[in-house]
């Protein structure tokens, strides 16, 4: 029950009825003044409400009176906030019920004023429950209690300590433990609502490998098991299983970590929030370090902020050819090596606070488990993420080599970072026996019921509990529904029949519904996604043979809808299939699809085309795409943004169509995906991929995967990773061979009339030119890398790609350190560069700010203005050396111009502001004032002042374009890493993982 709003003030609606209650105050009390003391009968309606959640006023009764007599609804207007705007309930104040909880004459006084209003409590559980057994002397087994239990423990033994001569209830702390337990279990317990049928072997496996088995520790050095099966099989309730079966133990086995990436906070890319929710568990299992480790835990969230923002300063790189071409990939592999090394650091220190905390409490020889559940995402050859999550563990195995990793997903793909084989737990339809029991659990009373339909159906649980439902509805009718299911044939046809037996079984679910136009919409529903009374009307009505004429028709038939326990809702006003159901129907549909669903998703593609917005367009493209539409006009109705309402929905689709969601979304495909997509996709897909490993180093694995499907179209972003590739493996020459090839390739490419065509030609051109200008430089060649700039900087232009031209300027300016490329005829480039800066306005600049801080330091002496405009519009950087180059200037100038000094103070003081604190001590320096000021938010502003002082020596300006330099790409950057000699043979790892 809920304890009632806040104490905190009023704020919107809330206001207004706050003001409402200030008025009718005024009207009852007829302008009277409050009495000075409390009356008699006010204080007895306080006491009567003091331990309860929220009360309806006109039923609050006193122990003394036989009735309710309504008049608390005056006497107790002041000391009360609504419950709700339509509930009709309020609830005490905190100062007020803390007042008179503290009054009460004992424990005997709260218990008769609970039982006297246990009316207003009866009919659901809450606080009010929970007080009155531990006044009734039945103080709670906090063990045994879910978290919303004991969220209403917690509630009553608070109210209860306040009461004088209440003895025996459970210490605060102590519940506040066995609550935090509870919410850290709670995500398990709901998969394992009814005991786990059918899987003592795999458990006995589970414990084996984590040494639990009676064996004695087992070995210290294994790799990760992984558990995998086809979907609805129950890996993730076998392995939630397995971790209660330790956690509901009087003294827990072993400490662990559950992973579940379908949560939004944890990310598979990002390491570091595992680590951070790793720590938090652990904190609850170990109170005594629950500090250290929540402290360990707020460091690796700060982790994954700051690598966001790199990661963002990285994908601001790849978004321009002048960048991704030249730094973008070798920043990608700094960028690896740098949040690899601060997480392993991180890990480390969580894995020493958890050594020293089991060590205290006994365990010094148990395993740490740590499941990784939904870990589909990540599985893919070649992900840097799987990459990095096993330097984490093999961080965290150095210092307690007793970490053992489950993962519930596919069959694992090899990573050539994994270097111990991992374990393979395969989960095979149920035994007969089990299968029973599993029918019987959910619902099938009937034993010989249940070993019949166990016997059609077999031993898949998805399919089980779906003939579960089928019979509970077929009431009498199970024999019938017994007889339809086709016998079970040869192993060959298993998943044949399965698919065939889940279709008849929901085809009797669905004859069992009640109303016919219900039932008629039920199953070409199925195709949507979601299902609005607007979506009736229009999309489906029609070719289900109804006659929806008026929104209130379609609400009707949406409410009727929403009562089957087939569906679930999806939003205000929005239901949806239930997820088990819909995946197996689809794939029925899509090995039989009739002109009913055909004719649906037909009309579904014209409700969303005529509709705006990103969300009304990823279904229409989602729509056409299961028609069997060509990618590459599908294609054409992308837009940006429509990849956040696709996930998943790949499951749903072809591989041909899947391919091209996941190279438009940015997405990794699974093989079977990857097979199946047409070339373009293919290559978009590979190139993500060899992207990948060449982040990580791995420029041989990369050079396996650029073998496959050649040759590739003429504008294929593997063109330049093959030349990358090759510059990476040592091979020079035969880059520069491979990249002129690709430009004429490119170059030819794009027949008339084909717009988009030679525009994404032209782009690919650009690209592979300031890479062959990068391989040209770094051989010694600066007069063709000069000529390959020219070339990209004229096609920049041609396509109207400012910031593009700037970057091919910048290359150039660069060549030979600055002050033109370096060749003769050529001095002009910086003004060039400097004139275009001044030109793009500010708004397209600010969607580069690292390139166009470069540019503007490259070209300030030449032209401040256009220093300024940069300024202006990308601000300086964020970089902690921005106030010392920018004092180290400062001071310089008044040197040379010691009349400066007073002007320049008054920018700094007004740009510094009041302290923060006022017993802050005032800044000791100039350095200590620039500080101050970025703390302010005033810096840039200060910059661009400063900028207007009259410094004939020039350096002020020179110090501002400095620190606009300092996160300028490829400033002392690592480089990639050594060449490695092209593999003779490679074959990709398979199945090997995990920490040493």
């Amino acid at each position: 029950m809920s304890t009632g709003p806040s104490d905190r003030g009023p704020a919107g609606p809330e206001a207004l009825r706050e003001l409402f209650a200030t008025r009718l105050r005024r009207e009852l009390r007829a302008g009277a003044e409050p009495p000075p003391d409390v009356s008699g009968r006010h204080r007895a309606y306080r006491e009567a409400a003091c331990l309860l959640g929220s009360f309806d006023p006109q039923r609050l009764r006193l122990p003394d009176d036989e009735r309710p007599h309504g008049d608390a609804i005056l006497e107790l207007l002041d000391d009360c906030a609504g419950g709700g705007a339509d509930t009709g309930r309020w609830s005490l104040k905190r100062r007020v019920r803390e007042e008179t909880l503290a009054g009460l004459a004992g424990p005997g006084a709260a218990r008769r004023l609970l039982e006297c209003n246990a009316h207003q409590f009866a009919d659901e559980p809450g606080p009010e429950q929970a007080a009155l057994a531990c006044l009734s002397g039945h103080p709670p087994d906090l063990g045994r209690k879910s978290a919303y239990e004991l969220t209403d423990i917690l509630q009553a033994v608070l109210w209860l300590s306040l009461v004088p001569g209440v003895t025996g209830l459970p210490e605060v702390d102590e519940v506040r433990r066995a609550l935090d337990r509870a919410r850290l279990l709670e995500p398990l317990r709901r998969l394992v609502r009814e005991p786990i049928q059918g899987r003592a072997a795999e458990l006995k496996e589970l414990r084996a490998y984590t040494g639990l088995s009676g064996g004695g520790p087992g070995s210290l050095s294994v790799g990760p098991l992984v558990v995998h099966g086809p979907g609805g099989m129950g890996k993730s309730t076998l392995l939630a299983a397995f971790l209660l079966e330790s956690a509901d133990r009087e003294t827990p086995g072993f400490p662990f970590a559950y992973i579940d990436f379908e949560r939004p906070s944890l990310s598979v890319h990002e390491p570091s929030t595992l680590i951070a929710e790793a720590a938090r568990q652990l904190a609850v299992q170990y109170p005594g370090d629950h500090a250290a480790f929540d402290a360990l835990a707020d460091e690796a969230q700060e982790v994954a902020g700051g690598e966001r923002e790199d990661l963002e300063r990285l994908s601001r790189l790849h978004r321009l050819s002048t960048t991704r071409a030249v730094l973008g990939r070798r920043s990608s592999y700094e960028y690896q090596v740098l949040a690899t090394e601060r997480e392993t650091v991180l890990v480390r220190r969580v894995a020493e606070v958890l050594v020293r905390a089991m060590a205290g409490a006994g365990q010094a020889d148990a395993p740490f488990v740590v499941v990784l559940d939904s870990f589909e995402e990540a599985q893919y050859r070649g992900s840097p993420a799987i990459g990095r999550l096993w330097a984490v563990f093999t961080a965290f195995h150095s210092v307690h080599p007793r970490l053992r990793v489950l993962i519930s997903g596919r069959a694992p793909v090899g990573h050539p970072a994994q270097t111990v084989a991992s374990r393979d737990l395969e989960l095979a339809e149920l035994d007969p026996e089990a299968s029973t029991g599993l029918l019987k659990s959910c619902g099938v009373a009937d034993p010989e019921v249940a070993r019949m339909l166990a016997d059609r159906v077999g031993g898949h649980p998805l399919s089980l509990k779906l003939a579960a439902r089928a019979a509970l509805v077929a009431g009498v009718a199970t024999g019938d529904l017994i007889d339809t299911l086709p016998a079970p044939r040869r192993r060959f046809f298993e998943r044949v029949d399965r698919m065939l037996v889940q279709g008849i079984l929901y085809d009797r679910i669905l004859h069992h519904i009640a109303d016919d136009e219900v039932r008629h919409l039920a199953h070409p529903g199925l195709v949507l996604h979601v299902i609005t009374p607007e979506i009736i009307k229009e999309v489906l009505a029609v070719p289900c043979g109804l006659s929806v004429e008026t929104p209130g028709d379609a609400r009707r038939l949406f409410d009727e809808l929403a009562r089957l326990d087939l569906v679930e809702p999806a939003g205000p006003s929005a239901l949806r299939h239930r997820p088990d159901v819909r995946c197996i129907m689809l794939r029925l549909l899509g090995q039989d699809r009739t002109e009913l669903t055909r004719e649906v998703e037909r009309r579904a593609v014209e409700f969303y085309a005529a509709r705006g917005g990103p969300e009304a367009r990823a279904e229409e493209i989602y729509h056409r795409l299961r028609l069997g539409e060509n990618p590459r006009s599908v294609e054409e109705r992308w837009l940006p943004g429509v990849e956040r309402f696709l996930t998943g929905a790949e499951r749903d689709l072809s591989p041909r169509a899947a391919a091209l969601l996941a190279a438009k979304s940015g997405r990794a495909a699974p093989e079977r995906v990857m097979e199946g997509a047409e070339q373009e996709d293919w290559e978009r897909l590979a190139a993500r991929e060899v992207e990948d490993l060449l982040a990580q180093g791995l420029a041989g694995d990369a050079a396996a995967r650029l073998t496959e499907r050649r040759p590739w179209t003429p504008c294929s972003p593997l063109h330049a990773l093959h030349a990358e590739t090759l510059d990476r493996l040592g091979r020079r020459a035969e880059a520069r061979e491979a990249v002129a090839a690709a430009v004429k390739g490119a170059r030819a490419a794009g027949p008339p009339g084909a717009a988009d065509r030679s525009r994404v030609c032209a782009e690919r051109q650009l690209e592979l030119l300031l890479l062959a200008a990068r391989l040209a430089q770094e051989d010694g060649d600066p007069a063709a890398a000069d000529r390959d700039l020219r070339r990209a900087e004229d096609i920049a232009v041609r396509l109207g790609h400012e910031l593009e031209a700037i970057g091919a300027l910048l290359a150039r300016t660069r060549l030979s350190g600055g002050g033109g490329s370096g060749v003769p005829g050529d001095e002009k480039a910086d003004g060039r560069l400097a004139r275009r800066l001044r030109e793009v306005p500010g708004a397209v600049l600010a969607g580069q700010p690292e390139l166009v801080r470069a540019a503007a330091s490259q070209v300030h002496a030449r032209d401040p203005q256009a220093l300024g405009h940069a300024l202006a519009a990308v601000g300086l950087p964020a970089d902690d050396g921005v106030p010392d180059v920018l004092g180290a200037a400062i001071r310089r100038a008044v040197a040379h111009r010691p009349g400066l000094l007073g002007t320049v103070m008054d920018l700094l003081v007004d740009a510094a502001g009041p302290a923060r604190r006022p017993d802050a001590p005032p800044p000791s320096s100039v350095t200590g004032i620039l500080r101050l000021a970025r703390g302010h938010g005033t810096l840039d502003a200060l910059a661009r002042r400063l900028l207007d002082v009259p410094d004939d020596s020039g350096e002020i300006a020179a110090g501002v374009a400095a620190a606009m330099g300092l996160d300028a790409p490829g400033r002392d950057r690592p480089g990639p890493p050594p060449p490695a000699p092209a593999p003779t043979t490679h074959t990709p790892t398979t199945r090997t993982t995990g920490p040493p």
